[in-house]
């Protein structure tokens, strides 16, 4: 039955996933907001919804190691697996001035939270401080936005749903879909983790990650069939820094969180060596080629096999 409840919540989370992101850019498109800010926002922190709700249920729960582990395991999982299949797909051009905005973002927010993690706690008043860091880009991308010119995506123009009512319908059904998905997710993580006496931490790195990071895999695979790589680079981005900002921010709020010691010693520096490697490969012309794709996903290969093996 545990097996069981593990794919139904997977299921769920990556229908309730789709759902919440298509009705979240109806709407964003009926507030006037543009293709760009959509595949950075709407898209990037719709689809990491489920991470939100698995981490908070996780923390919880008690499952600390989940709740971190999550969040660590999403980042990387969304940088070398998901970036690489994307770009293995179709090659991504990288917009410099976008990516000088927010990647510095990324690189800044993933520093700042290795370096508050290893504090070996993350307090309500640490949670409210990158909360409102995620608020101050928000607003600055806002701004940003609003000066730029129009990119057009067919990613971010849906056909359906086109009615506002039905927009908002969805967008409660996908978020009420998530949050059953996530709490059959974190309960049979937990009891599977204590059967096999396999530590939180790497359920949460592995499992958990993976399966709540399907959102940020199903739409960057669209976009990059699409030829959309823009929006699927633009969703890694924005995934990623919600995750540290939002995700670790509310859940922080909620309940003191300690941080595993397996993930400080190990996991947190490979979450920092992605990132930077994320930033090498955007910044050395401009493009992430398919060579560079298929080495992304060999990293992150390797590092779920050193992960078997310890």
């Amino acid at each position: 039955m545990l097996y069981i409840e593990l794919a139904a919540g997977l299921i769920l989370l990556l229908l309730g996933g789709d759902l919440l992101v298509r009705g979240a850019v109806s709407l964003a498109q009926r507030l006037g907001l543009s293709p760009l800010l959509i595949g950075l926002t709407i898209v990037g922190f719709g689809t990491s919804a489920p991470e939100m709700l698995t981490s908070v249920q996780a923390a919880l729960a008690g499952a600390p190691g989940i709740a971190v582990g999550n969040v660590v395991g999403s980042n990387i999982a969304n940088i070398l697996l998901i970036l690489g299949l994307a770009a293995l797909l179709s090659p991504i051009v990288v917009a410099r001035d976008t990516f000088l905005r927010d990647g510095t973002v990324l690189a800044l927010s993933t520093i700042g939270v290795a370096l508050l993690a290893l504090g070996g706690t993350l307090t309500p008043l640490i949670g409210a401080g990158l909360l409102a860091a995620l608020a101050a880009y928000l607003v600055f991308a806002w701004r940003a936005d609003r000066t730029a010119p129009a990119i057009e995506s067919d990613l971010a123009t849906p056909q359906w749903p086109r009615a506002a009512p039905l927009a908002v319908a969805v967008t409660l059904g996908g978020l009420v879909l998530t949050v059953l998905g996530a709490s059959l997710l974190v309960s049979s993580a937990v009891e599977l983790a204590r059967g096999w006496q396999v530590s939180d931490s790497l359920i949460g790195l592995t499992v958990v990650a993976v399966g709540t990071s399907l959102p940020e895999l199903a739409t960057s695979v669209v976009a990059a069939l699409r030829r959309q790589g823009a929006v699927a680079f633009g969703n890694v981005i924005g995934s990623n820094i919600f995750n540290l900002l939002g995700i670790l921010g509310v859940t922080a709020l909620v309940r003191t969180v300690p941080i595993p010691p397996e993930i400080l010693t190990r996991d947190i520096w490979v979450m920092l060596g992605a990132t930077a490697l994320l930033v090498v490969v955007a910044v050395t012309g401009w493009r992430v080629t398919r060579t560079e794709g298929a080495v992304l996903m060999l990293l992150y290969a390797a590092y779920i096999g050193a992960m078997a093996l310890l």
